[in-house]
């Protein structure tokens, strides 16, 4: 029997050369990536207003702070501007009674410039009125409307009326109060703009002290934090105010960037019409499964998640000076205590340091708590240190420090404030006969 092996006419179709070519022209040009539009993307800036409350005192112009406290406090105020650049920021100025000098805005040019002109005797009340201040940084930003909102006070010591006065301004309301202290514990006299010397109401020379055992109180009191100024950035770091913004905010704005957005992916779904028919026969009814298909969700991974561990990779950032991202890699408590610490935030570190019972963690835990001015508590941390390590010299050392200290604040506190001598006795008349 004979079967039939071929045949035809003997002429060639050229159809598949010709969807050869359209598929390849069609992939070529998809990979060009084709764009007729630019990219647009909306403008945000940073939704975390602050209000800067700066004493305007004689009292400013002490020089225990180099050149002078009112100068210091004028380089912290820059600092915070430069960071926070695009966030609206107020301060207000206050002595005897408050006044705004920059409300909530993101000018820095303005802000400055005004800064600079800023001296005690412009001033028209004398005194200390921080709880004005206080009440008309609420009111700013209350009106402003961009969310909660933090406090910052710049001073040196608070008067019990200022306290009583902020601690009712503060019940219900939300916004934390930072107090920033300039100055120092021993104080220096006062030089006016005149070249004299500021004297107390008896004519002896002023010589206001910083009070910082009173303003940490008082700020933990209220639910706020305490930094001393200092030369660095520790301070401001401390109190929160070089990170990043807590939210951000639509301008209302959009902006056209110089990004052309690529459309080279819709020449696919030819392309893949021209797979199809280039198949076998009813391969094309297999094209509405690839789009009942559920995408797995992309997990974002970095360069240096193939070669470092996260705990190898949060000492790398903390060699690198970046304790805050060093914190979010560690996952050993100790390692967090640490970065925390190097960040300035001692009451986290001394939380993470308290999650292990170790005679190094105990030790660190004394630390933390004397930088956050708990000096009580460090004596404590640094003596469970002691019991379970009776030979770890450090804690021992620390510890007759600190008990050397407190007693000279009780004796300073005593001289200051001498206890009040009992009554005599009434002695018996005895009765004439």
């Amino acid at each position: 029997r004979r079967v039939l092996l071929s045949g035809g006419t003997g002429r060639s179709s050229k159809l598949p050369w010709i969807a050869l070519g359209l598929g390849w022209l069609l992939a070529l040009l998809a990979l060009l990536g084709p764009s007729w539009q630019r990219v647009e993307q909306s403008s945000q800036k940073p939704e975390d207003p602050l209000v800067v409350m700066l004493e305007l005192t004689p009292e400013m112009l002490a020089t225990d702070s180099s050149p002078n406290r009112l100068e210091q406090a004028r380089r912290k105020i820059y600092d915070l501007l430069q960071n926070r650049s695009d966030a609206q920021t107020a301060v207000i100025v206050y002595a005897g009674s408050a006044h705004t000098l920059v409300p909530l805005s993101d000018d820095m040019a303005t802000s400055r410039n005004l800064l600079e002109a800023l001296k005690p005797s412009i001033m028209p009340q004398p005194g200390h009125r921080a709880d004005l201040a206080i009440g008309k940084a609420l009111e700013l930003l209350d009106q402003s409307a961009l969310g909660q909102g933090r406090l910052l006070l710049i001073t040196s010591s608070l008067s019990e009326q200022e306290r009583n006065g902020i601690r009712q301004a503060l019940s219900g309301h939300a916004p934390q109060l930072l107090i920033l202290g300039i100055g120092s514990r021993e104080g220096a006299p006062v030089v006016d703009e005149n070249g004299q010397f500021l004297q107390d109401d008896q004519g002896a020379i002023l010589l206001p002290r910083l009070d910082s055992p009173s303003l940490r109180a008082f700020a933990l009191d209220v639910g706020g934090r305490y930094r001393q100024a200092r030369l660095d950035d520790n301070d401001l770091r401390g109190l929160g105010l070089l990170d990043g913004p807590r939210n951000l905010r639509n301008d209302g704005q959009t902006l056209q960037l110089d990004t052309w957005a690529d459309q080279g992916y819709w020449l696919l779904l030819p392309l893949l019409l021209l797979v199809a028919c280039a198949g076998r026969r009813g391969w094309l009814f297999c094209l509405p499964l690839l789009f009942m298909l559920q995408p797995q969700p992309a997990q974002a991974i970095s360069f240096t998640d193939l070669w470092l561990r996260p705990d190898q990779q949060g000492l790398r950032l903390l060699q690198q000076n970046k304790p805050l991202l060093a914190v979010e890699h560690f996952s050993d408590p100790l390692w967090q205590g640490v970065a925390l610490y190097r960040a300035g935030d001692y009451a986290g570190a001394a939380r993470r340091f308290a999650e292990v019972n170790s005679a190094s963690a105990h030790y660190n835990r004394g630390n933390a708590l004397a930088m956050n001015g708990e000096l009580e508590a460090a004596i404590d941390a640094w003596e469970q240190a002691l019991e379970l390590q009776p030979e770890l010299e450090a804690a021992a050392q620390n510890k007759a420090l600190v008990e050397q200290l407190l007693e000279q604040q009780r004796a300073q506190a005593e001289a200051e404030h001498p206890p009040e001598p009992p009554a005599p006795a009434e002695t018996e008349t005895p009765l004439s006969s």
